[in-house]
């Protein structure tokens, strides 16, 4: 089988007791070599349909603030979608806020297989097994949002928490302590709902009764190394503090 020239996915190495578990979905807009061209110019592969700008960053400085092993995807989100079930008909996005993907537009099922079995699915499986390491570690995935879709009203939220009505343990105990915050607007379920059927939560969380939850940052207050490193400094204490208010067991 073909493999992939590098591997889908990046690993930043944490003890196996660790509180927390640090994922990015959408964390690079590189296109692999093995795939050549989506066909689009470069000013949309530095857009947010290509990658969630910002999180990666994020993702790193909470990592270090929280001792905590990381994953984070290497490839763009429109190569195909690591945050999608395989059977999620954005799984290899065609159209995404204006913008066509040449390179997806009529691709083929045996590309969709192709991609998943070079990109997708290596993610997944080194996503579970850093989970399956760290048996007392919470689940915290990282992304980022663009302050407006194109002819949409401009979104007001600084940060939103994500998350499912089946399981919204910590996602709840976060969204107050992030109440606490001065002068900082939060969403809940902004601007997105938290559960898509087989999304990455729901695949390594909510099956599992792992504790998770789903963190949204507004990208233009991530765009530089100093803001990402910020907010991660102000997350990090949240995020205990949350944890340590349940009194629910890791495993639901």
């Amino acid at each position: 089988m073909t493999r992939a020239l590098s591997p889908p996915y990046e690993t930043l190495p944490g003890p196996a007791t660790a509180s927390w578990v640090i994922t990015c979905d959408h964390a690079s807009n590189r296109i692999p070599e093995e795939i050549g061209c989506l066909g689009l110019p470069k000013t949309d592969m530095e857009r947010h349909i290509a990658y969630d700008v910002g999180a990666a960053g994020v993702t790193r400085h909470l990592a270090t603030h929280l001792n905590a092993p990381a994953v984070l995807s290497t490839y763009s989100r429109l190569v195909i979608d690591p945050n999608r079930g395989e059977d999620d008909p954005t799984l290899m996005m065609r159209l995404y806020d204006g913008s066509i993907i040449p390179a997806n537009r009529h691709a083929t099922t045996a590309e969709r297989e192709r991609r998943l079995a070079l990109y997708h699915r290596p993610y997944h499986d080194t996503l579970a097994q850093t989970i399956n390491a760290t048996p007392d570690a919470a689940i915290v995935a990282i992304h980022s949002f663009t302050p407006q879709l194109k002819g949409r009203a401009p979104r007001p939220w600084e940060i939103s928490v994500l998350f499912s009505d089946t399981d919204d343990r910590l996602s709840r105990a976060l969204i107050k302590a992030l109440d606490t915050e001065e002068n900082l607007c939060v969403g809940v379920n902004e601007p997105y709902h938290g559960h898509l059927p087989e999304d990455a939560l729901h695949r390594h969380g909510l099956r599992t009764g792992r504790l998770h939850t789903l963190i949204e940052i507004r990208n233009d207050l991530i765009e530089t190394a100093a803001q990402q490193k910020a907010w991660a400094v102000r997350l990090a204490p949240l995020l205990e503090h949350a944890r340590a208010t349940l009194k629910e067991p890791i495993h639901g």
